[in-house]
C-alpha cells in the first residue's frame, strides 16, 4: 500500500500524523538541542509507527520546509517555518503556578521608582527564563514636533532649533559630515516641516529608521540632506536609555549561539541598540504579543534567535514593550506566559502609580 501523503493538497495543512511527529521533533530539539532521529521520534510521538513510516513523513516534512538535516547528522532539526507552525498551531502554553506569579508580583511591588521598576522586571525576565530579558523604558510624554530650523555655525556644525508641543523650544548643536549652505539647510528644514510637523517624535523616529535604510540611489539630493540632518537630530539623542537589557551572558550557554563570531555580532547588536530598538518599535505598532523567530526579525545578528514581546500600558495607552530574547529553540510554552503575565503586572503597577 502506498504511504499516505502528509498534506491534503500541496499547500494544505499537515495531517494529524505529520503534526504529531513535527510536534515531537520540535519539543525534543528544544529540550536537548540535538538533531532528532526516527528512533527517538518513534519513542516520543506515542504513535505505533514503523521507523520506515516515520522516515517517509520526515522526508515529506523536509521537502515542505518544516525540518532540515544538518550535514553532520542523519537526524533532523526544525526550520523557522517548522517553529512557526509549532508556535501557531501545535503549542500548548503552560499555566504559571502561584509561586511564579508571586515572584513576578514581588519584583514589581518592591521597586521604588519607574527606572528601578524597569530594571527589576528586566532582571526578573532574565532570571526566570535563563535568557536575556528586555524592557523598553516607558514613553510617558508625547512630544509633538511643531517646527524645525537649521542654522550654520561653522564648516561642519549646525544649530538645530526644535519647537515641540505648543511653545517648548529646544536648541542643540550637531556635527555633520560635510559643509551645508544656509540655503541647503533651509530647504532641508522646509521638507522636514512639511512631512513631520504635527507628528510625535516617536513616530518620526520610527519612520526615519525605515527611510535611512533606503539606498542613496533611491533619494534625490534634497531628501538625502534632509534625512541626514534629521538622523542626527532624532537618532543620536542618548540623553536616556531606550531599553534595559539583562542576562545577555545567559545566551552563551546555548551551543548554537556559542560561536565567537555569532556572539560578537549579537553583543555588538545589543550594545549598538538601534536595530533592536527598531524591532521593539515594530512590536509597539503591531500591538499584542509578538513572536519573531529567526530571520523573521529582519536583522541578521538575530537570525538564530527568537524574540517574544508583549506591550505594557497605562490607561489603555501603550508605553512600551517587554520581552525575552533567546535561541530559536527556547521553551515557548513557558516563555510566552511569563512574558504575558509580566506585561500585565507591570501595566497594573504603572497604572497604580499614575
Amino acid at each position: 500500500m502506498a504511504e499516505q501523503r502528509i498534506t491534503s493538497t500541496p499547500t494544505g495543512p499537515l495531517n494529524e500524523r505529520a503534526q504529531l511527529l513535527l510536534k515531537a521533533l520540535v519539543e525534543r530539539h528544544i529540550s536537548d538541542g540535538l538533531p532528532v532521529g526516527s528512533r527517538t521520534l518513534s519513542r516520543d510521538c506515542g504513535l505505533d509507527l514503523s521507523p520506515a513510516t516515520i522516515r517517509n513523513v520526515m522526508s515529506d516534512l523536509e521537502e515542505l520546509g518544516f525540518v532540515r538535516s544538518p550535514h553532520t547528522s542523519a537526524g533532523r532539526i526544525p526550520t523557522v517555518r517548522g517553529y512557526r507552525f509549532f508556535v501557531d498551531s501545535l503549542l500548548q502554553v503552560k499555566t504559571l503556578d502561584a509561586g511564579e506569579i508571586q515572584e513576578i508580583k514581588q519584583a514589581v511591588a518592591t521597586a521604588h521608582n519607574t527606572t528601578e521598576l524597569v530594571q527589576s522586571v528586566s532582571m526578573l525576565l532574565s532570571g526566570v527564563t535563563r535568557l536575556a530579558g528586555v524592557v523598553m523604558l516607558p514613553r510617558h510624554d508625547v512630544q509633538m514636533l511643531r517646527h524645525i530650523e537649521f542654522l550654520p555655525l561653522s564648516r561642519q556644525r549646525v544649530l538645530v532649533i526644535l519647537v515641540l508641543n505648543e511653545h517648548e523650544v529646544h536648541n542643540r548643536i550637531i556635527d555633520v559630515e560635510r559643509e551645508f549652505s544656509a540655503a541647503d539647510l533651509q530647504q532641508a528644514a522646509n521638507l522636514l516641516n512639511e512631512r513631520f510637523s504635527g507628528r510625535d517624535l516617536l513616530h518620526i523616529r520610527r519612520e526615519l529608521l525605515n527611510e535611512l535604510q533606503l539606498t542613496r540611489e533611491s533619494m534625490n539630493a534634497l531628501m538625502e540632506t534632509a534625512l541626514a540632518m534629521a538622523g542626527k537630530v532624532f537618532e543620536d539623542d542618548d540623553e536616556t536609555e531606550d531599553y534595559i537589557l539583562q542576562g545577555q551572558t545567559n545566551l552563551m550557554s546555548f551551543a548554537e549561539l556559542a560561536d565567537m563570531d555569532k556572539l560578537r555580532q549579537l553583543f555588538e547588536a545589543f550594545s549598538e541598540k538601534r536595530e533592536i530598538l527598531h524591532l521593539l518599535d515594530r512590536c509597539i505598532d503591531a500591538r499584542g504579543m509578538q513572536i519573531f523567530i529567526g530571520e523573521e526579525s529582519g536583522y541578521q545578528p538575530l537570525d538564530e534567535c527568537s524574540v517574544v514581546t508583549a506591550p505594557y500600558t497605562v490607561e489603555g495607552r501603550v508605553l512600551g514593550v517587554l520581552g525575552v530574547i533567546g535561541p530559536t529553540r527556547m521553551a515557548y510554552e513557558r516563555v510566552i506566559p511569563i512574558v504575558d503575565v509580566t506585561a500585565r503586572l507591570l501595566s497594573s503597577a504603572l497604572n497604580s502609580r499614575s
